[in-house]
């Protein structure tokens, strides 16, 4: 079984830390920006308007995000870009 299969098995929110931690881990700054830029596009596709407003609009709440975007449907909406990130196809 491929990597990509394995991963698919996991839950959102495992995807999640498995990928900031090894961004993390890397110092990966590219992939963790990625990550807080992609959040408020989530946040609408998730039905978060508000939030995804507020979000485009000041970098604290952010950062913030960056926090809780392993977390339900969040999590699901950014599924594909922890994936990408975990099988080296970004």
């Amino acid at each position: 079984m491929s990597d990509h299969e394995e991963l698919e098995k996991l839950s959102s929110k495992e995807l999640h830390d498995r990928a900031v931690k090894l961004a993390v881990r890397h110092g990966d700054v590219k992939f963790l920006w990625r990550l807080l830029t992609s959040i408020p596009a989530a946040e609408a596709a998730a039905g978060n308007v508000g939030e995804s407003e507020a979000d485009i609009k000041w970098v604290v709440p952010m950062i913030d995000d960056y926090f809780h975007a392993g977390d339900g449907d969040i999590a699901d909406m950014l599924r594909p870009f922890y994936l990408e990130y975990l099988t080296g196809r970004s």
